[in-house]
């Protein structure tokens, strides 16, 4: 009869990592500490939310993830840089919207191919923005605001976190089916910009629900509409602009990207880990309040989020182009 010695926990955790990240899939991932770039400005909305999604990765692998800001052009310099990495899991990007959707309408000459330039990893979250204005704005309700800018159009602003972002295409796009030009004034990341809107230097941001949240709860700024299908479970009293007649949605989703050509072996490790890690409880609650919303786990594969963005890609062509708007 053979006994087998018990082992202290974290011996036996760190023996299931282990066996985790080095069996059954015929390459291991790299050793030592792994980077999430996160290419926006430390304690924006994506930082925010790389952050949770790399103590989960920690806490699933084993291994430390740490995050990196390599911040410009509308998060395509730190996207980028990944493209050019080497491809052995060592570091991915969360790329969203801006990087891998919109800038390849955006930019004249788009630094990279978002399909063909990266490895997708796995769609991770998905929010909605929310258009604020100051508590001072003559609106409290969409078709309000709508009359409002279009009443207005020539003197008023919004303000967005920079060329490119997340909050400066999302008004656009809305700018777009309003039929108004309206001057844009990009801002180094949302927090001056918000400062000017509630001081009502500006008259609009299309921001994210993590940055909106406190400022609409502290009634410093006023919540119009968010721009999902359904409300926010963490703005539940702000309808939708579907609720208030108009037929605009826009969703800020993110994910991860490996460098071109990773192997399938890692890939495939990454993405369960991933999954786990978008499973985890300490991960969900953090997640929830921020207004962000895991997507079910047959919308994390690689294979359905390079489909996705190439969806993405192919769906907002159009109205950009459309805008006029272009960055260099």
């Amino acid at each position: 009869m053979v006994r087998l010695a018990l082992l202290p926990w974290p011996l036996v955790a760190a023996f299931a990592a282990f066996c985790l990240t080095t069996s059954g899939y015929g390459q291991p991932l790299k050793s030592g500490v792994l980077t999430l770039v996160v290419p926006f400005a430390a304690g924006g909305p994506s930082d925010v939310a790389g952050r949770i999604l790399a103590q989960g990765l920690t806490d699933v692998l084993g291994q430390n993830v740490v995050v990196e800001n390599p911040v410009g052009a509308g998060g395509t310099v730190g996207s980028l840089r990944v493209s050019r990495g080497a491809p052995d899991g060592g570091q991915f990007v969360l790329g969203n919207n801006g990087t891998h959707s919109w800038s390849q309408s955006l930019y004249r000459n788009p630094p990279y191919d978002a399909v063909t330039d990266f490895t997708p990893l796995g769609l991770a979250v998905e929010s909605p923005r929310v258009i604020i204005v100051p508590k001072n704005l003559p609106a409290n309700t969409l078709p309000e605001f709508v009359a409002y800018v279009k009443a207005n159009q020539a003197k008023i602003q919004f303000a967005s976190a920079g060329a490119g972002s997340a909050s400066h295409v999302s008004c656009i796009l809305l700018n777009a089916m309003l039929g108004v030009t309206v001057t844009h004034v990009p801002y180094r990341g949302l927090g001056p910009a918000m400062q000017d809107l509630i001081t009502g230097r500006v008259q609009y941001i299309c921001d994210s629900v993590s940055t909106s949240k406190p400022q609409i709860e502290g009634n410093h700024v006023k919540g119009i509409a968010t721009t999902g299908l359904k409300r926010s479970p963490a703005l539940p009293d702000i309808a939708t602009a579907k609720e208030q007649g108009l037929d605009f949605d826009v969703l800020t989703w993110q994910g991860l990207f490996l460098a071109k050509n990773t192997p399938a072996p890692i890939v495939n490790q990454l993405s369960l880990m991933l999954s786990r890690a978008l499973d985890l409880p300490t991960v969900r609650d953090r997640l929830g309040p921020l207004g962000e919303e895991v997507p079910a786990p047959e919308r994390r594969s690689p294979d359905y989020f390079k489909q996705f963005v190439a969806s993405e890609i192919a769906r907002w062509s159009g109205p950009i182009k459309a805008s006029g708007v272009t960055v260099e």
